[in-house]
């Protein structure tokens, strides 16, 4: 098979491990303008990448398989659009703030806009994935290095992962799903 149908196909059998009692779950997608939050949801839906524009306002993709639904909820990261981040947090199951390893020079201010996050009390208990996007590119930072940069081995009172990957390429992506759906599955529990 294609490298792209193998990804769909992981991405059916992740919808698969959802739970027969959780039909339904409402993922944010977060982060810095272009950090590659469409790019990672365009490239899951085996959609072209060739010719991705900045997201003005929001897309919504739902994945729908075997009567299980995922509706993933892609904001715009330019700093005027983050302010209307917070009307989105209400009913959400699980939050991917994907970052752009290799913009060292924004790290400070992801870090920033993380930490706000985690202080929302509607996001109090919702499971954290941080996407080390762009792997692909020799100056991005390693997940460890990311993680010291934004404290989150200081996070206590939630689950996160961090998961290295490349929009560009996919790699990462699969295991990032598969991780995020063990997350809803164990908070249906």
């Amino acid at each position: 098979p294609t490298r792209s149908c193998v990804f769909a196909m992981g991405l059916l059998n992740i919808l698969k491990k959802l739970k027969k009692n959780e039909r339904e779950a409402r993922i944010l997608v977060l982060g810095l303008d272009n950090a590659g939050k469409t790019t990672i949801l365009k490239k899951l839906s085996e959609e072209d990448i060739q010719h991705i524009m900045p997201t003005q306002g929001f897309n919504i993709k739902s994945l729908q398989h075997e009567g299980f639904k995922l509706n993933v909820w892609d904001i715009g990261g330019q700093k005027s659009i983050r302010p209307y981040w917070r009307n989105y947090y209400d009913q959400t199951d699980a939050l991917i703030y994907v970052i752009d390893s290799a913009d060292t020079r924004r790290i400070e201010e992801t870090g920033i806009e993380l930490q706000q996050l985690m202080d929302e009390e509607r996001l109090a208990n919702v499971p954290l994935l941080v996407m080390a996007n762009k792997q692909d590119l020799l100056s991005a930072l390693s997940p460890a290095e990311i993680s010291k940069e934004l404290g989150l081995d200081d996070i206590r009172e939630r689950t996160w992962n961090i998961q290295a990957c490349s929009a560009k390429t996919g790699e990462g992506l699969t295991e990032a799903m598969e991780w995020l759906v063990d997350q809803i599955n164990t908070g249906a529990d």
